[in-house]
């Protein structure tokens, strides 16, 4: 076995870090769901980023398989699986109905449709060497798209000036991670293990590095904090507001309409009658109207 046969030693060691490490990164979002535990609410996370991730362990687990010899990789990948399958769980107990419809499209489509086709056509269409090179590579591809994903977080750092998404700790584990891991396959031979952790080295180091200098910098207050909010209270608030007014201004208008009813009544019985009548149902008409907006919008937020 290569990953711990005593002749690779190097190899071993390096592939044990990995695990060691790769096992704490796969434990850094418990903070995330011991909140999403106590509150018994999502608030807004998502769910996209465990779901690729036990994709990942997935595919990475079959390719190991199919190589033969690659315990440390089944290990760590394995652990990945388990974890990443509770974190899931754990986003579709607490989830409202929208986001759970969501995860499960994603689920079946990724992780049971994508792989399944993945698995049949290996399987089928290549034998030995062949189904081990077509494999690698559609491991290289994946975690390549995977570790190009941090771009969204790099330019957001550098439009907000500000380092608030992106955590130092987190991007050092993710850049030793692809260090050993890199070391792990060079020593072993395994251009599929070392190539995608090139780059995931570089994006390491570029996002510690944007880090270092935006660290002290003055955030933009107008594109970080009011985006960051943009989702939860105030959206809400300003949506009470609006229902405020539209509740409020037709009762003033029909107050102002009220007194020239009142007083045509003095002269004019037979038209008090029914101006009153339309008057007492106005406001009842609109006060079932605000009801019937309010509870759309109570039932989205």
């Amino acid at each position: 076995m290569a990953g711990l046969s005593l002749q690779h030693p190097w190899a071993f060691a390096f592939g044990l870090l990995g695990n060691v490490i790769s096992f704490a990164s796969y434990l850094a979002p418990i903070p995330t769901f011991y909140r999403i535990y106590k509150s018994k609410s999502t608030e807004g996370f998502q769910s996209v980023p465990y779901v690729v991730a036990l994709f990942s362990a997935m595919l990475w687990i079959y390719y190991a398989l199919v190589k033969s010899n690659e315990s440390l990789l089944i290990t760590i990948n394995a652990a990945g699986c388990v974890i990443e399958t509770i974190y899931i769980v754990m986003y579709l107990a607490y989830a409202p109905r929208k986001a759970k419809l969501f995860t499960a499209k994603i689920l079946l489509l990724l992780n049971v449709g994508v792989f399944g086709l993945i698995l049949l056509l290996t399987l089928l269409l290549a034998e030995g060497e062949k189904r081990v090179v077509s494999l690698g590579w559609v491991c290289v591809g994946f975690s390549v798209s995977v570790f190009v994903a941090p771009l969204s977080i790099i330019g957001r750092v550098i439009k907000t000036r500000s380092v608030e998404y992106m955590p130092f700790s987190l991007s050092l584990s993710l850049t030793l991670s692809a260090v050993v891991w890199f070391l792990y396959g060079l020593l072993i031979k395994d251009k599929y293990v070392a190539l995608p952790n090139i780059l995931g080295f570089t994006f390491g180091l570029v996002q510690m590095g944007l880090y270092m200098f935006y660290m002290n910098a003055t955030p933009v207050v107008a594109e970080g904090k009011e985006g960051k909010q943009e989702g939860k209270l105030p959206a809400e608030e300003h949506v009470v507001v609006n229902i405020a007014k539209l509740s409020a201004t037709p009762e003033r208008n029909y107050g102002n309409e009220v007194h020239p009813v009142m007083e045509m009544a003095a002269s004019a019985a037979p038209r008090s009658c029914a101006a009153e009548a339309v008057t007492v149902a106005a406001p009842e008409k609109e006060a079932a109207l605000a009801v019937d907006v309010a509870r759309p919008v109570q039932v989205v937020v």
